[in-house]
């Protein structure tokens, strides 16, 4: 991840991992974890975008930094005089939402975010790296754990890999 200073970049590798359940007030405010409130105060991230997932039913979390990344891979793959890639550039941007955790380290989730994840009172927070997953409660967001070992087995087969144990 890219943390920003005054005038330069540092390269720094954000570990978001987990799975934590939380309560949402009437308001839609939540807790952030403490885990991910922690690693995040710790790489000095502020703000966080948030934005409806691209391919499933649930909300995540950029720190600006992350967010500035994606984006600028984003656009360096379009070209502007495109009208399909300046579509998609225009709806992978225009539907985000800049939020800041609250003194008490509550986030405020707007209702017309909350209703496209499908989210009430109950969200699981999804550690994913170097961003943050929001899933509704009664949503599985996670395969079969025998085809998960059977995809991982796959994907990880690799009998030329120098990291395998002789």
């Amino acid at each position: 991840m890219y943390l920003c200073s005054r005038n330069s970049y540092k390269r720094h590798r954000m570990r978001l991992f987990g799975n934590i359940e939380a309560r949402m007030d009437a308001k839609g405010r939540v807790f952030l974890p403490a885990a991910f409130r922690k690693m995040l105060s710790t790489e000095g991230v502020g703000t966080i975008v948030m934005r409806k997932d691209v391919f499933q039913k649930c909300l995540v979390l950029y720190p600006e930094a992350v967010w500035n990344g994606q984006v600028e891979s984003l656009r360096r793959r379009l070209n502007r005089w495109n009208s399909q890639h300046q579509m998609i550039y225009r709806q992978f941007v225009s539907d985000v939402e800049l939020l800041s955790l609250d003194a008490n380290g509550r986030l405020l989730i707007p209702k017309r975010y909350l209703d496209m994840a499908g989210i009430g009172s109950q969200v699981k927070f999804i550690g994913m790296g170097d961003c943050i997953e929001m899933w509704p409660d009664r949503e599985e967001p996670f395969m079969d754990q025998e085809d998960f070992g059977k995809a991982l087995e796959q994907l990880m087969d690799n009998s030329g890999a120098d990291d395998q144990a002789e």
